[in-house]
C-alpha cells in the first residue's frame, strides 16, 4: 500500500469539505467548463444594438428635469419659468456633442470610446485621467439611478417611503449577484425595458399635450401650493442673479448629457457597417433624449409639477399656512402621470413602474461596461492585475464587486438622495468630454497633412470644425459645473478623480519598477549561478511528529549545513525539549537562541542575518512545521509566530522560508502520518515523545 511523504496511506487521505466553496457555487452558480468557448459579442441590427446602448442615456432624462426644477425653485415661480430655456441650452449642447461623437464613431470604429481616443492622441496619462474620471462616475451612476429607481418604486408601493436608501443597497445587492453569475436573459430584457420606457413616456407626452391642447389637461398635486422664494430672492431676480440661477440649473440638468458616449464606446456591438450604424444610433438616441427632457419640462409646467429641497420651508398652502415637514413629493415624473391618467389608476402604476425598471436597468448596465474598462486599465498597469482576469463564470469578477462595493457605499453615505448625488456627477462626464474632444482635435491635426485629395481634406476640415466646437462648448461646460456646484459637492468629486488619478500612476510605477528590476540582464549570468551553500534551519519549539517531519524534510534536501533551533522564552520547556531530543536521539544539533526579552522572532532573525552577512553567496533555507487546521478560526489559534516571521524574513535577500504542513485529523481519527513506516532516527518508536519517531518519508 502506497504511503505519502508523512507516512500516511493513500486510503486514509481524505479531502476537506469546502464548505464557502460549496456556498459560492449555490449562489454564483457553477463555473463555466475551460473547454467552453467564449462567447463573443454578435454584431446586432440597430433595433437590438441601440437599446443595449441606451438605458444610461434615457435613465439620466428621469431625474434631470428633477434637478433643474429643484434648483430654479429656489426663486420661486420666477424661477421656474427660466426652465425652458435651461433646457434648450441643454440640449443645444446635447446636440453639438453628439455631432462631435459621430465623428469620433467613424475614426474609431473598433470603440473604446474617450478612454481609447485620450490614450492614442494625448498620450497614457491622459488616458489614465479619463479612466479614472469614467470610474468615479459610474459609481455615481449607479448609486444615481437605483437611488432615483427606489423613489419610483416608493411613487407606487407607499410602504417603502422613507425606506429608499436600504430598498436602494438590496438593489445594488441583487444586480452585482446576477451580473456575477453573468446571466445572459438579461439582454432581452433590457430590450424589452427600453422599448417600454420609450413607449410608455411617448404615450403619456402625447396624451397630455392633446389634454393641454384641448383644455381638459389637470393640474397636479404640487399646483395648490405657493413657492416660497429662497434668501436673496424675496424681492424678486436680478439679472445677474437669473444667469448665475440659470447655470446653476443648466449644471445640474447637465446629467441628461451622461450616457450619449456608450454608443461610441460599444461600436463593435453592430452590424456592418459599423460605423453607419453606431453614428444613426447616436442620432436617434439624442433626438430622444432632448424631446423627453424638453417634453417633461413642458408638461410638469403644465401640470404644476414641482420638487423643493426642503417642503416646509420652501412651499406654503394658498391660505399662506406652511405644509408639514414630513409633506410627500413624488418624483416629476410620478407628478405628470398621475395628472394626465388621473382616472386610470393601473396606467399611472404601469408608467411609473416602467421608469423605474429602466433605472435600475440602467444601473445593471453599469455593470458590464465599467469592468471592460477596468480590464483595459489593468492591462495598461493603471490597475491591479486581478481586474483583468475573469473568474470562473467568465465575468470580471473583481471590477463588479468593487463597482458594487462602491456604489451601495456612496447609497448610503449620501442616504440614497438624488439631489445629493447629483451634486457629485458629472464634473467627470464633462472632463472626459473635454479630454475626448481635444483628443480628436489632435487626432486630426496629425491627420491632416497626410491627406491626399482636397475632398478628403476639406471633409477632415469640417470634422476638426466640429471636434473644436464641441471641445469649447465640453470646456465651457465642465467650467460652469465645477464654479456653480463647487460648494454643493463637486470638490468631492474633483478629490475623488484626483485621488483615482493618483492611485492609477503610482499602481502603473509600481510595475514598472518591478519589472525593471526582474528584467534578465543581456550579457551579464551571475544571477543564474548556484549559491555557494545552502544552510538548512529548521525551527523547533516541541518535540512532537511535526517537528520530525519538518526535520525529515530538511534532511531529505541534502543542506552544507544543517540544524535545529529553538529560542529559551521558557527555561522548562526548553529542557524538556532537550530531554526529549535526546531519548529521540536525533541526528541534527539543537540550538538554543537566548532572548532576554522573551521575543521569539527577534533571535531568530538576528542569527539568520548574520549567516547572510558572513557568507552573502550563501543561501539560508528555514523550514517551519505548520500544523495544518480544520476549521478557519482554529488557524488564528495556531503558527501566529511563524507567520510573523515568515513576513518579516521575506524582505531579506538569499533566505527562503520553507512551510512543511502537518494536517491535523479530527479529534479521536488517527493522524496522518502516524502509521508506523521506516524509522529516520536511530532510537526505536516506542511512543516517547510523542510520537516523535515514527516513520516520516
Amino acid at each position: 500500500m502506497s504511503r505519502d511523504p508523512g507516512g500516511a496511506t493513500s486510503n486514509r487521505l481524505k479531502v476537506m469539505p469546502d464548505v464557502m466553496g460549496a456556498l459560492g457555487r449555490l449562489v454564483l452558480g457553477r463555473p463555466t467548463p475551460e473547454f467552453a468557448p467564449r462567447a463573443k459579442p454578435r454584431p446586432l441590427r440597430i433595433r437590438r444594438a441601440l437599446p443595449l446602448l441606451a438605458p444610461d442615456a434615457l435613465s439620466s432624462v428621469a431625474y434631470a428635469p428633477d434637478e433643474i426644477l429643484l434648483t430654479l425653485a429656489a426663486a420661486g415661480m420666477v424661477g421656474i419659468n427660466l426652465s425652458p430655456w435651461v433646457g434648450l441650452a441643454i440640449a443645444g449642447v446635447m446636440a453639438v456633442v453628439i455631432a462631435s461623437y459621430r465623428q469620433t464613431i467613424k475614426e474609431y470604429p473598433e470603440g473604446g470610446g474617450d478612454y481609447a481616443v485620450a490614450k492614442q492622441n494625448l498620450g497614457s496619462a491622459a488616458g489614465g485621467l479619463v479612466g479614472g474620471a469614467a470610474m468615479v462616475d459610474s459609481l455615481l451612476t449607479v448609486a444615481v439611478s437605483v437611488s432615483c429607481g427606489a423613489q419610483y418604486l416608493a411613487a407606487i408601493i407607499p410602504a417603502l417611503e422613507g425606506h429608499t436608501k436600504p430598498v436602494a443597497v438590496a438593489l445594488v445587492a441583487l444586480i452585482t449577484l446576477a451580473s456575477l453569475r453573468g446571466l445572459k436573459a438579461l439582454d432581452n430584457t433590457v430590450i424589452l425595458a427600453v422599448y417600454a420606457f420609450l413607449g410608455a413616456l411617448a404615450v403619456t407626452a402625447l396624451v397630455g399635450g392633446v389634454q393641454a391642447l384641448t383644455g381638459t389637461l389637470g393640474q397636479g398635486p404640487m399646483a395648490d401650493l405657493e413657492l416660497v422664494p429662497g434668501r436673496g430672492f424675496e424681492h424678486g431676480l436680478t439679472a445677474l442673479g437669473a444667469a448665475f440661477l440659470a447655470l446653476r440649473a443648466f449644471s445640474s440638468g447637465a446629467v441628461a448629457l451622461t450616457g450619449v458616449q456608450t454608443i461610441a464606446t460599444g461600436v463593435q456591438r453592430f452590424r456592418d457597417p459599423k460605423s453607419r450604424s453606431a453614428a444613426r444610433s447616436l442620432t436617434f438616441l439624442g433626438v430622444a433624449c432632448a424631446g423627453l427632457l424638453l417634453g417633461t419640462l413642458a408638461l410638469a409646467r403644465q401640470t404644476g409639477a414641482l420638487v423643493v429641497a426642503n417642503p416646509a420651508a420652501d412651499l406654503r398652502l394658498a391660505s399662506g399656512q406652511a405644509v408639514a415637514p414630513d409633506f410627500h413629493q413624488d418624483p416629476i415624473w410620478a407628478q405628470i402621470a398621475q395628472t394626465v391618467f388621473a382616472g386610470a389608476r393601473p396606467v399611472y402604476v404601469i408608467v411609473i413602474a416602467l421608469v423605474g425598471w429602466l433605472l435600475i436597468l440602467a444601473a445593471s448596465n453599469a455593470f458590464r461596461w465599467v469592468p471592460a474598462l477596468m480590464s483595459m486599465l489593468a492591462q495598461d498597469e493603471f490597475l491591479p492585475k486581478q481586474f483583468y482576469r475573469r473568474s470562473d463564470r467568465r465575468v470580471a469578477a473583481h471590477g463588479i464587486v468593487t463597482l458594487g462595493i462602491g456604489s451601495s457605499a456612496l447609497i448610503w453615505l449620501m442616504g440614497a438622495s438624488v439631489t445629493r448625488l447629483i451634486q457629485l456627477y458629472i464634473v467627470g462626464v464633462f472632463l472626459s468630454f473635454t479630454l475626448s474632444q481635444l483628443g480628436m482635435l489632435r487626432h486630426w491635426n496629425a491627420k491632416l497633412p497626410l491627406a491626399k485629395t482636397a475632398p478628403e481634406r476639406r471633409r477632415m476640415i469640417g470634422s476638426r470644425a466640429v471636434n473644436g466646437i464641441g471641445l469649447a462648448l465640453t470646456a465651457v461646460a465642465l467650467a460652469i459645473v465645477v464654479i456653480t456646484k463647487f460648494t454643493h459637492g463637486a470638490w468631492i468629486s474633483l478629490g475623488l478623480v484626483g485621488a483615482a488619478f493618483w492611485t492609477m500612476l503610482s499602481i502603473r510605477r509600481h510595475y514598472r519598477q518591478v519589472a525593471a528590476e526582474l528584467k534578465l540582464p543581456k550579457d551579464d549570468r551571475a544571477d543564474l549561478g548556484l549559491p555557494s551553500r545552502v544552510h538548512g534551519i529548521v525551527l523547533v519549539s516541541a518535540m512532537n511528529r511535526a517537528t520530525v517531519r519538518a526535520l525529515a524534510y530538511a534532511r531529505a534536501t541534502r543542506p552544507a549545513t544543517l540544524e535545529a533551533l529553538t529560542v529559551a522564552v521558557d527555561m522548562a520547556r526548553v529542557w524538556e525539549l532537550r530531554r526529549a531530543w535526546d531519548r529521540v536521539d536525533v541526528p541534527v544539533t539543537l540550538r538554543v537562541l537566548d532572548s532576554p526579552r522573551r521575543e521569539i522572532t527577534r533571535p531568530l532573525i538576528d542569527h539568520i542575518t548574520a549567516l547572510r552577512r558572513r557568507a552573502p553567496r550563501d543561501m539560508v533555507v528555514l523550514y517551519i512545521p505548520e500544523k495544518v487546521v480544520r476549521h478557519w478560526w482554529e488557524r488564528w489559534l495556531h503558527n501566529r509566530s511563524a507567520a510573523r516571521l515568515t513576513s518579516r524574513l521575506r524582505h531579506v535577500p538569499g533566505v527562503v522560508v520553507a512551510s512543511v504542513p502537518w494536517q491535523l485529523d479530527p479529534p479521536g481519527q488517527l493522524g496522518r502520518g502516524s502509521r508506523p513506516g521506516r524509522r529516520v532516527f536511530g532510537a526505536p518508536a516506542d511512543g516517547s515523545g510523542d510520537g516523535a519517531a515514527d516513520a516520516v518519508r
